[in-house]
Formats: C-alpha cells, structure tokens, sequence
C-alpha cells in the first residue's frame, strides 16, 4: 500500500510539472520578438488597450447617435450663411473707407472659417451632405421651418452692389447687410439652442449668440445708431 500511494503521488508530482511547463512554453511562444519577453505581454495590453479605445468608426457612430434633424437643419444652414460672410468679408479689403471697417471684416473671417470646417466636419460624420460651395440656401430642403426670408442672406443684387462700392459707401452698405446677416444668424442659433440634441452643435449656436449679439451693437455704432 505504500508503494502505490508513493507510484500516485509521483504522477500527480510530474502531471503538475509537466503542465507548468506547458504554461511557460506558452508564455515563451508569446513573447517571441522581445530578449527580456515584456514584447508579448506588451502585445496583449495593447491589443487590449486598442479594444477598449474608440476607434473613428466607433467615435462616427457616437456622433452619429447624438444628434436629431434640428441639429443637421442648423450645420446645413449654417454652412452656406456663414460662407456668405466670409465673402462678403474678403470684398473689404481695398473697398473699405475705414480701418474699423476693415477690422470687423477680418474678424468675421477668422471666426466663421473654423466653423464652416467644423460643421462640414459634423455632417460627414453624421452621413449627411455638406453643401455644395456657391449652394444657394433652400429650408425647404434642410428644414428650417419658419425661417423663410428671416435668414439675412444677401441677394445676388445686394452682392453686385457691394462689389460696386468703395469708402463710405462700402461700408455703410457692408455694415447695414452684415446686420441683417447676423440677426440671421442669431435667429437659426436659438432655434438650434432650443431643438437640438448634439451638445457641440449647441454650444456653437450659444457662441454665435454671444459673439454676432455683440458685433452687431458694435456694427450699430459704427453706423451712429447708438
């Protein structure tokens, strides 16, 4: 009886060495690539690690899932009506009597073309169309409803007229249509601040108003209206 608890205990002894050795032949096989064998392990923290990190697709499908129909009406809107701006802007340079005048364009400029590539940026990520340059703006296509005529966008008129003027005239004309232009403006932000869903959209309609709110009573005084 001895003998065979000896026999018994001798093969649970070799089965237990025999599978530590096949965990370490595992752990070897790993870390191939790597002299002091942290590569392997490495690999699979890292694998790990790319498994739990967003991936663009992943971070589309957020977007994608964070936002409603308010939300592409106002970067689809957006869009064409800051690009406006930016032009009208660019016309300033050499057509302007005033250095104030001047300023304010380039200031425009600067804050909506960051905008215009955010936006964009938002509905490709959505699935959506950005608009085409030179679109025309069309609500009954991107469901700005009860913003017909309210959008302060330049007619083809109003442009060829700016084009046309210089010194006073110039800015008199930019002043007055840029007015218009933002209240715009400030009317499709609180129509996004008040129906949207995507928060980065919404805090953008929060910036428009704070800052065109302001740039209007500046454009205001520049005109004498106080």
């Amino acid at each position: 009886m001895k003998i065979e608890r000896s026999l018994v205990h001798r093969t649970v002894a070799v089965a237990a060495a025999g599978a530590t050795a096949l965990v370490l032949a595992a752990c070897g096989g790993a870390d191939d690539g790597g002299s002091d064998g942290s590569a392997g392990h490495g690999g699979h923290s890292a694998a790990a690690s790319a498994t739990a990190s967003p991936t663009p697709s992943a971070s589309a499908s957020d977007a994608r899932g964070g936002h409603n129909a308010a939300d592409v009406a106002f970067a689809k809107g957006m869009i064409p009506h800051h690009r406006q701006a930016v032009e009208m802007a660019d016309l300033a340079p050499g057509r302007a009597g005033s250095p104030e005048v001047e300023k304010l364009a380039a200031e425009i400029k600067k804050a909506q073309d960051p905008e215009i590539r955010t936006l964009s940026g938002w509905l490709t990520a959505w699935g959506e169309e950005v608009p085409a340059e030179g679109a025309a703006m069309d609500h009954s296509s991107h469901g700005m409803d009860g913003m017909d005529g309210m959008d302060g966008m330049m007619t083809d008129q109003e442009m060829r007229g700016l084009e046309d003027a210089s010194g006073e005239a110039f800015d008199t004309a930019f002043l007055e249509l840029m007015v218009k232009h933002h209240e715009g403006a400030l009317a499709m932000a609180e129509t996004e601040r008040a129906d949207g869903a995507f928060a980065p959209a919404k805090k953008m309609a929060a910036q428009i108003i704070t800052s065109q709110s302001a740039e209007i009573e500046r454009m205001n005084g520049l005109l004498g209206k106080g």
